[in-house]
């Protein structure tokens, strides 16, 4: 873990049926990849398919609603500080 991140972005791609709305609310944040389905912009990728990227406050607001747009929920926000998953 990031000691210096607040909050961290668990994508669990694997399960992403490729809508788009997180790229098309925050482009800067997510992409769509060639497969189909969003990555996470400068997102490290994990063994079980899925990716993760630790921010701060500053991006909170962006990737909320980008995980809120999500109709299956694959997007999920941790809050480091409390321990506890927000969305």
């Amino acid at each position: 873990m990031k000691s210096n991140s607040k909050f961290k972005i668990e994508h669990d791609r694997p399960n992403c049926i490729g809508c788009g709305a997180c790229a098309a609310l925050h482009p800067d944040l997510w992409e769509m990849d060639q497969d189909g389905k969003s990555n996470i912009v400068g997102g490290t990728k994990l063994k079980n398919g899925g990716e993760e990227i630790y921010f701060e406050e500053d991006l909170h607001e962006a990737h909320k609603e980008a995980a809120e747009s999500c109709p299956v929920n694959v997007i999920h926000i941790l809050n480091l500080e409390k321990d506890e998953r927000e969305i």
